[in-house]
């Protein structure tokens, strides 16, 4: 890999993306009917990217940890705040 002046050598790409996941999936959260089927999946994602984020940051690879940390978070409300309703509700979508 060479060491140009406009490629940065982070990888703060998945952190990046689970925060904004996270993010689309708290306010997706709040939307009747159509909510749910896009707040689950974003929800399910930024878990995930954020995990990979983390253990980037672990290694040193990606300098956002926080942001990763926060998209999982997030996506974990979400999902959960998600599986209340539908459990409330009895239905889903």
């Amino acid at each position: 890999m060479d060491d140009s002046p406009w490629r940065s050598s982070e990888r703060n790409g998945a952190g990046d993306a689970a925060f904004t996941l996270g993010v689309l999936a708290m306010v997706f959260v709040f939307v009747p009917i159509v909510g749910d089927l896009v707040a689950v999946p974003s929800a399910l994602a930024a878990v995930v990217l954020g995990a990979v984020g983390i253990v980037r940051a672990e290694q040193g690879l990606a300098t956002n940890p926080g942001k990763a940390l926060s998209g999982a978070l997030l996506g974990v409300l979400s999902a959960f705040i998600t599986f209340v309703t539908v459990a409330a509700m009895g239905t889903f979508g």
